[in-house]
C-alpha cells in the first residue's frame, strides 16, 4: 500500500525554518488549495457570477536539502505543487488535554511560479530568448 499525496496550491505565508540540535533543517508552511462549490452537479456562481471555490489549507513540513530550498526560494502566494505523504500526529498539550494533527511530509516539490527575489542581470543569450531556464 502507498501514502501518496499531490497537492497544487499558493503557499498561505512565508515559510517558518528552524535547524535540529544534530544540525536537520526543517520548513513548515501552509499551503491553500480550492476547489468549484458543486450543487446538483452544477458549479455554483455568485450574484457577479465568479465560481464559488472552497478553500482548504495543508500544512507542509519539508526537512534536510529541500527544507534548504523552500527556505531560500519560497514566499507568500506562490504557487507550488507537493508530492509526499500524509502524517498523522498525537500529543498531549499543557492542560493534559490530547491533541491531533495532520500534515504533509513533503518529499519533491515543483515551482508553478517565480519567486519574487531579484533575478541576477542576464547574459546576452538570456536577453536574446536563447536560454529560457527558469533560476531555481
Amino acid at each position: 500500500m502507498t501514502n501518496l499525496v499531490i497537492l497544487s496550491g499558493n503557499i498561505g505565508q512565508k515559510p517558518e525554518t528552524r535547524v535540529t540540535r544534530n544540525g536537520t533543517t526543517i520548513a513548515n508552511f501552509s499551503l491553500a488549495t480550492s476547489r468549484p462549490v458543486l450543487r446538483d452537479g452544477k458549479t455554483v456562481r455568485d450574484n457577479n457570477g465568479y465560481q464559488i471555490r472552497d478553500t482548504e489549507w495543508h500544512r507542509i513540513t519539508c526537512f534536510s536539502g529541500l527544507a534548504d530550498i523552500v527556505h531560500q526560494h519560497c514566499n507568500k502566494g506562490m504557487k507550488v505543487q507537493v508530492l509526499g505523504r500524509i502524517h498523522y500526529n498525537k500529543w498531549t498539550d499543557n492542560d493534559g488535554i490530547e491533541r491531533y494533527g495532520c500534515e504533509i511530509i513533503a518529499e519533491k516539490m515543483e515551482f508553478l511560479s517565480r519567486t519574487d527575489k531579484p533575478e541576477p542581470e542576464k547574459t546576452k543569450a538570456q536577453s536574446a530568448g536563447l536560454d529560457d531556464e527558469v533560476p531555481f
